[in-house]
């Protein structure tokens, strides 16, 4: 009977999944009474059975898992050995900032929120001991967790993989960049990254900033003056803004910001440490999505005229 039992589907495949979970510390009898009371129609005592029969009874992992169509009981005792939990997902957008990424992992229902009460600086020190700034350390991605998982687990999983696609992208990075650390790179990306949408512009847009260092320019980029207004910015980027210093105003200091300004791209990294071999060093919005680049400023002045007034 438990031989046939244990190899019919349990819902059938028009059925809806069905969430179930096992505490910590359970034997194999709590466990399979778990998984009845959470609405899996399944016989608790054949499970346990079957459980025991199959040599798995005491490899089965606490968490939480999903019941899906066409699972028979052997293939979900299989499913609870090898721990495959019920998979939940947190997409983070490239050019968000920390802050949007902390509201969007504070909201998600499915995680724990174990870094709700921390700051900025305390929730990074459980993450990283190298930086005192958060802004730019986490890599825009989908990712993949636990039903009930740590919120750390998140932030610790984007951190690792924006170090590995930095450090990937600062080991083929052009000649003569006048980057120190490949953090100075990562500022530059996070400004390519907010400047603009465009994909195929970034290496143009990267090289303007680039030469705009070697040289000793004033960066004089819009978003960097934003991100050092914080909450002041309503929308609208005035004259006395631009002349307004703060540690993020390109316009008043020379060189880099002090930190990135939002969570850069693959595509926004491998422009600031590839840009385009180009002598250009401004550009304006033609106002259709795509930007007008000028050596000079003379025609830079012309470009503005034309599609900026």
């Amino acid at each position: 009977m438990v031989s046939y039992w244990a190899y019919q589907p349990i819902i059938g495949a028009d059925d809806e999944p069905i969430e179930f979970g096992i505490k910590p510390g359970s034997g194999v009898r709590s466990s399979t009474q778990q998984i009845a009371a959470a609405g899996v129609p399944v016989n608790p005592m054949l499970l346990h059975l079957l459980a025991r029969i199959t040599g798995k009874s005491a490899k089965l992992k606490a968490g939480n898992y999903e019941l899906k169509p066409g699972t028979t009981p052997l293939a979900l005792i299989d499913q609870i050995v090898r721990g495959e939990f019920a998979q939940e997902s947190l997409a983070v957008i490239e050019g968000w900032s920390f802050r949007q990424m902390r509201q969007a992992i504070n909201n998600h229902p499915a995680l724990k929120h174990d870094t709700l009460a921390l700051s900025d600086q305390e929730l990074l020190a459980k993450i990283t001991q190298d930086y005192k700034h958060p802004e730019g350390l986490f890599f825009p991605d989908t990712y993949l967790f636990a039903k009930g998982a740590s919120d750390l687990q998140v932030y610790r999983q984007a951190h690792a993989l924006l170090l590995k696609r930095l450090n990937e992208a600062w080991a083929k990075r052009s000649p003569s960049l006048p980057y120190k650390t490949p953090y100075d790179a990562l500022i530059m990306a996070s400004i390519v990254e907010k400047e603009t949408g465009q994909k195929s512009e970034r290496n143009m847009i990267a090289a303007v900033f680039v030469n705009r260092l070697k040289r000793g320019m004033l960066l004089q980029t819009d978003p960097t003056v934003i991100y050092g207004m914080g909450d002041k910015f309503q929308g609208n980027i005035r004259k006395r803004d631009l002349e307004t210093d703060t540690l993020y105003n390109t316009y008043t200091r020379v060189g880099l910001p002090p930190t990135p300004i939002a969570l850069p791209g693959a595509e926004s990294l491998g422009a600031a440490l590839a840009p385009a071999s180009s002598d250009v060093l401004y550009f304006v919005s033609r106002g259709n999505g795509t930007s007008e680049f000028s050596n000079n400023l003379n025609d830079h002045n012309r470009a503005v005229n034309k599609y900026q007034r």
